[in-house]
Order: C-alpha cells, then sequence, then structure tokens
C-alpha cells in the first residue's frame, strides 16, 4: 500500500474526518489505498491555532497527546485537484483545468491546508481511523508501506 508521511496535527485531523484534502506542491496520478502517516514533527504553533484546537479537542486530542512516527489511518485517495485562488482569495480547486469545488475561506477545510495557486489538493475519502497506531518510520514523497516492515 501507497503511504505519505504527514506532519502533526494535520494528519490526525485526516484520520478523524476533519480534513478531507491533503495540500501539496506537486499532483499525484496515484489513485486508491494510502496510508496516513503521521511524521515525527509537530507543529506546536498550528495546534495552538483556536479552529485547530477545537477540532483536536472535540477528538480527545491535544499538541501532547498526538500520535507520531506512526500510520494512523488508511484513506482512498480518490483525487488531485490543482488550487486556483480567486480575486476574493477563496480557493477554487480544479478538475481538468474547470472550477471542481470551492472552498472559501470561512470554511475549516481552508484553514486545515495550504491553499495557494499552483499548489495541489488530495481528497482523501473512506477514512478509517487505527485503532492503534502502527509504528513505521515514514519517507518523503509517496512510499510503499510494506517495506517497512
Amino acid at each position: 500500500m501507497k503511504a505519505i508521511t504527514i506532519i502533526q496535527p494535520w494528519a490526525t485531523l485526516i484520520a478523524v474526518g476533519e480534513k478531507k484534502f491533503e495540500t501539496r506542491s506537486w499532483a499525484t496520478k496515484h489513485r486508491g489505498d494510502i496510508a496516513i502517516h503521521a511524521g515525527k514533527k509537530i507543529d506546536k504553533k498550528a495546534c495552538a491555532e483556536p479552529e485547530i484546537k477545537a477540532a483536536l479537542e472535540r477528538h480527545g486530542y491535544t499538541a501532547d497527546t498526538l500520535p507520531t512516527g506512526a500510520v494512523v489511518a488508511t484513506a482512498n485517495l480518490s483525487d488531485c485537484h490543482e488550487v486556483y485562488i480567486e480575486h476574493l482569495g477563496d480557493a477554487v480547486l480544479l478538475k481538468s483545468g474547470a472550477p471542481h469545488t470551492w472552498i472559501g475561506q470561512g470554511n475549516k477545510e481552508f484553514a486545515f491546508g495550504w491553499y495557494e495557486t499552483g499548489r495541489y489538493a488530495w481528497r482523501m475519502d473512506e477514512v478509517e481511523k487505527l485503532s492503534e497506531p502502527l509504528p513505521a518510520k515514514g519517507q518523503q514523497g509517496l512510499w510503499n508501506l510494506a517495506n517497512q516492515f
């Protein structure tokens, strides 16, 4: 299974269903199953942002209790959209160059990603949080989870 390492708190936000799009500087052609790996780094400043802090608290997490160095969920990577920021500052996700999904600045999804023209939003569907984090060493880019064991 392919995997992606994501810094905390974003890996957990995906795992608990609060975040549907993972934003990246690069596109992927991969579609299908993907493991969500929480990297060893925790962005404590991000965890203190009110929207992120509240989302984590809804699921019983704080910056100090986030799992790291482990797979926390699996998902179906269903699509990859190019991001375009329109004149009012909202994000428009493009599919084949045409507008597909709009994400307003007031939407929590906007607060949980790095939306900027030219970046990409990977849609994560059918997310299943693991009952216990599965320790694994992460890597950059997409990597094969099976190679870790």
